[in-house]
């Protein structure tokens, strides 16, 4: 039998959708999910538009008494859950509970939670400081309340590498796969849109100033927030044959790397990890028919990322896309959104559109995918990631698996 590791289920929640096919057809439609912050009075803050995921409420998905012991970022992870799992078919019930593993990411935890009871603690007392803020803010929040609530008790971790992590989570629950799991909830999601994750993420200098995220253009002046992402069920091959499970596809290949220090004669991060990811699932540039770019929307850092697929695949040597400009930036939730939309993309055979961006800048030489959806004969797609402070991800996906 096979150790192949295949995603059969797809949970998103994100600005543009919840559910996949919600989320997919307003994807290929270039519908934009990016709009005036309604969750609080956004004036004087770095910006004042993000993706909000307004179709999602805690009351409609998690039950009262997890929903004031948690904060909104596990809110949206319990969502998706449930849809990822509806979506594979499967019955928790039927199989080993020490067989079924948790891994997810998070770059800013439960922060929307963290400044209520921050303001409890300096405007009211310590007293008024509710006793769940010990665990609601924690970056293992959502691992450990997914574990509990479905009932999930083998391997169980989090993955904190900014935007890179949701593709680090995957890979280890591929590795978890490996050694001995069955099913493995995985992915990530976010929730940085309160007054305190806003000012944190101005001090970065990369929040758009004006308003607009447009990937590789010319006048890009960085990016937009948002919140969402997907959680997805990944299992051995094996497994998902014995119970019959429909299969989006299979994870092929996995690398991640760290940034060189400024001098150093190494080659770029994102550039060595994409060649590791190649490696990893014995494929070449030729193979891959589509990149689903990181997408930062700085000029600099869109630079360094156009010269990394450059180098790899040569100038405009593979179609490339930024769906979360329709979104926009997720962190921890963002890479794992672009996985599940990179699995629907080898599903139907088609690439989704990059909004925003007028045309790439000329230097970049990027085949990037606008204005409308594009037909392609995909077998393999490329997903990549970096998180800030030098974190680097690749991951390839495949439609072909054996069993």
């Amino acid at each position: 039998m096979s150790a192949d590791a295949v995603f059969t289920g797809l949970g998103i929640v994100a600005p543009t959708g919840v559910g996949h096919e919600r989320y997919w057809a307003a994807t290929l439609e270039g519908r934009d999910g990016i709009a005036p912050i309604t969750r609080f009075d956004p004036g004087g803050f770095p910006v004042g538009v993000a993706g909000q995921v307004a179709a999602f409420t805690a009351e409609e998905g998690v039950p009262g008494r997890l929903a004031v012991q948690t904060d909104r970022w596990t809110h949206l992870a319990f969502g998706g859950a449930e849809l990822a799992l509806r979506d594979a078919g499967v019955d928790l019930a039927e199989l080993p509970d020490y067989e079924l593993a948790v891994i997810t990411a998070s770059s800013s935890g439960g922060n929307e939670f963290g400044q209520q009871e921050i303001q409890k603690l300096w405007g009211q007392g310590p007293q008024f400081v509710g006793v769940y803020q010990s665990i609601a803010w924690f970056y293992a929040a959502t691992t450990g309340q997914l574990s509990i609530r479905h009932g999930l008790r083998g391997p169980c971790g989090v993955r904190v590498t900014e935007q890179a992590g949701g593709l680090d989570a995957i890979a280890d629950a591929r590795r978890a796969l490996r050694t001995g799991s069955r099913l493995v909830l995985t992915g990530g999601t976010e929730a940085p849109l309160s007054p305190y994750a806003l000012v944190c993420q101005g001090a970065s200098g990369l929040l758009s100033g004006d308003g607009r995220y447009r990937p590789f253009d010319p006048a890009a002046a960085g990016y937009v927030p948002g919140e969402g992402g997907a959680i997805l069920v990944l299992e051995s091959a094996a497994a998902a044959a014995e119970r019959g499970a429909r299969v989006y596809g299979r994870l092929a290949g996995y690398g991640a790397t760290f940034d060189p220090a400024p001098g150093s004669a190494r080659p770029p991060g994102l550039r060595r990890a994409i060649e590791l990811a190649l490696a990893d699932a014995g494929l070449g540039p030729g193979d891959i028919g589509v990149v689903f770019a990181d997408a930062h929307g700085a000029p600099e850092p869109d630079r360094r990322e156009a010269e990394a697929l450059r180098a790899v695949f040569g100038p405009r040597g593979v179609p490339v896309t930024a769906p979360k400009s329709m979104t926009g930036r997720l962190y921890a939730g963002g890479s794992a959104l672009d996985t599940a939309t990179a699995l629907l993309a080898l599903r139907d055979g088609v690439i989704p559109p990059t909004t925003g961006t007028s045309a790439p800048a000329g230097d970049y030489e990027l085949d990037l995918v606008l204005g409308t959806a594009r037909p392609a004969p995909l077998r393999h797609a490329l997903v990549v990631a970096r998180g800030f402070g030098g974190f680097n991800a690749a991951l390839v996906l495949s439609r072909d698996f054996a069993v």
